[in-house]
């Protein structure tokens, strides 16, 4: 297997150990065995939610930061790798620190029914406790969780970066609007065409290019191009009609 076909691999197995760490908190971590007459019930059973109420959130953030992985780029992995081992270090704190004390671990549960909250009476309260395999199971999830970090941070340099295509994509389409847009009308430039003679409304029918030319270059193209038609017939005055209409004799 290449280092490049391992990224699924491991992010199925993040998956995997976020799923174990979840189905440990779910699960009953000790039975405490009260003495008689110190509460209405003679036992309690204290699941990973009362023992360890941390095992949630540091798993629902492994299973996240797994699922982040499948797009991220190379400095994002580098972090969720850095806080995988992070999560992992914390899962396992908190499964030992549960594990070496589980009446204080189970002080919530056992205070409901017995109906005290300081520990010292919890204490007094609990004669035994049975401790079942499942702190164990979350306690390996949090160190399966490091070493899913270690191998991200080894094997990720060669995982292939999130896909352009999309990108590159948008940015086409992008251009192409540009390319197409019209071309903003200025009410000083169509001044400017009506003193000079030009209608500023042909640029609409030019097209871009020539409303990107500007007043100067319309005003040249007017001047320097003959008109094929003038207003009225061509021949309609003689130069001695206009000479009598100015007066001459």
């Amino acid at each position: 297997m290449t280092a490049r076909r391992s990224r699924p691999l491991v992010v199925v197995a993040g998956l995997a150990v976020a799923g174990i760490i979840m189905l440990s908190w779910t699960q009953t971590w000790f039975t405490v065995h009260l003495h008689a007459g110190a509460a209405v019930a003679a036992k309690v059973d204290a699941d990973g939610a009362a023992a360890v109420p941390q095992y949630t959130a540091l798993a629902i953030a492994s299973l996240a930061l797994f699922l982040a992985m499948t797009i991220a780029g190379r400095v994002v992995r580098i972090v969720l790798a850095a806080v995988e081992i992070l999560l992992g270090v914390g899962v396992v704190v908190s499964g030992i620190t549960a594990l070496a004390d589980p009446v204080a671990a189970a002080k919530g549960a056992v205070g409901e029914v017995a109906g005290v909250a300081d520990l010292s009476a919890v204490r007094r309260a609990v004669s035994s406790v049975d401790v079942s395999a499942w702190p164990v199971v979350g306690i390996v999830g949090g160190v399966l969780a490091v070493a899913l970090g270690v191998v991200v941070l080894v094997v990720q340099r060669s995982w292939p970066g999130p896909s352009r295509k999309y990108g590159a994509a948008t940015a086409g389409a992008a251009a192409d609007a540009r390319a197409v847009a019209p071309v903003e009308r200025d009410a000083v430039v169509d001044w400017d065409d009506l003193s000079a003679g030009v209608d500023p409304t042909s640029d609409a029918v030019a097209g871009p290019d020539r409303a990107a030319a500007g007043p100067d270059d319309a005003s040249a193209d007017a001047a320097g191009a003959a008109p094929d038609d003038t207003v009225g017939s061509n021949g309609r005055r003689s130069n001695d009609g206009v000479e009598a209409e100015r007066g001459a004799p």
